[in-house]
């Protein structure tokens, strides 16, 4: 049996919110129209949620978060503009979430299973997957795609429009201004530089020996041999047809519309 709604006498939350069964408003925390919270999510002391918010089940606000804010973009004249959260995440202390634009899509989206270290920033119309770690103050700009299973290191920054491919590694203090393929890790200075592929994540992930064979030969063609993107796509291409691993780092290099980061 769930636990009971409980809402913290200092908290204020507007009649037009939707809670589900079992969640708790901290002291002082504000939920504001417009908000869908799921079953058994935590909304801690001092957050604030504005909507139109959606918001999924058993997540965990701890404190001073900022959750559904209007977009920081120029561009913003007031609009009817989404969040879309999913389950199981952890937000820390001070995290700011922001709504889309109406340019962008209208939606910003973070998957299930994610944690958001204290200061993390996503901006509108980023789409955030499942199972990833945001560490202390990492930020991304507006209209940023971060795939399932990536990491971001403390300070680390996403330029506007860029993506970072499933499984990728990005190193403490790395500034990306282009886009990250699946499985890399980047790191070394503040505009960071591809580094090989995230080895040790992959094999904690279940990747047995063949397919990270597939996959280092794969970051080889593209980082290390020297070669021309399209003669390396078109070896990726022939690499592909025996690794569905691959398949997805060539599908992603061709479906991008800024450059690599090399």
């Amino acid at each position: 049996m769930s636990a009971p709604t409980a809402i913290h006498p200092s908290a204020v939350v507007d009649p037009g919110a939707m809670l589900g069964e079992g969640v708790r408003i901290g002291p002082f925390a504000y939920v504001g129209p417009e908000v869908e919270i799921g079953d058994g999510t935590v909304i801690g002391p001092h957050c604030s949620v504005t909507g139109p918010t959606r918001i999924g089940r058993d997540n965990h606000f701890v404190g001073h978060a900022a959750i559904g804010g209007d977009p920081q973009d120029k561009k913003y004249k007031g609009e009817r503009v989404e969040l879309v959260v999913g389950d199981r995440n952890q937000v820390r202390e001070f995290v700011t979430v922001n709504r889309g634009t109406g340019a962008g899509g209208g939606i910003t989206r973070i998957g299930s299973d994610n944690m958001l270290l204290a200061y993390t920033h996503v901006a509108h119309d980023c789409i955030v997957g499942n199972h990833c770690v945001f560490s202390n103050n990492s930020t991304l700009a507006g209209h940023v795609t971060i795939e399932d299973w990536v990491i971001m290191s403390g300070f680390a920054g996403v330029h506007q429009f860029c993506r970072v491919g499933a499984h990728a590694f990005i190193g403490m203090g790395v500034l990306l201004s282009g886009d990250v393929p699946p499985f890399t890790m980047v790191a070394g200075d503040a505009v960071g530089r591809p580094r090989g592929i995230n080895s040790e994540g992959l094999k904690r992930r279940g990747f047995d020996a063949d397919r990270i064979a597939a996959i280092k030969r794969a970051y080889r063609t593209l980082y290390v041999a020297g070669l021309p993107l399209a003669e390396a796509k078109q070896q990726l291409a022939e690499q592909a047809e025996a690794s569905a691993d691959v398949k997805a780092l060539l599908h992603f290099i061709e479906s991008g519309e800024r450059p690599l980061q090399r």
